[in-house]
């Protein structure tokens, strides 16, 4: 007796065109080019993913270079002093410091100015 698959064809065939629903041309309808967007979506998605990260990290760098301004200090010096004085806080967390509780951000920025001012 002969198998047919003809409803699991249709059904990867359904849930490919799904993922590709919005896309332009031929790519939203063509079994081949949908599979071929899908596959490079994918891609681009997981390499996204990554880029995400340092995009954070610079944005983060901005609003600390930003606060840091106001209490006379630039960004390279404030991150060395942050460093030669030990206090290990990461940027995302200066960063929201900065925005959202400015007296522990200006308590921080003047025990490294002390600091800084010692040595």
């Amino acid at each position: 007796m002969r198998i047919k698959r003809g409803k699991a064809h249709l059904k990867r065939r359904k849930r490919l065109l799904k993922r590709t629903k919005g896309y332009l041309g031929g790519r939203k309808n063509l079994i081949k080019r949908a599979g071929e967007a899908t596959l490079k979506a994918g891609q681009r998605a997981r390499n996204d993913r990554r880029k995400k990260k340092g995009d954070f990290r610079r944005l983060w760098q901005i609003q600390i270079n930003a606060a840091v301004r106001e209490y006379g200090l630039s960004y390279s010096k404030f991150m060395g002093a942050l460093k030669k004085t030990n206090i290990e806080v990461d940027r995302k967390i200066l960063a929201d410091l900065a925005a959202n509780h400015v007296a522990a951000f200006k308590k921080i920025v003047d025990s490294v100015k002390v600091d800084s001012v010692k040595k």
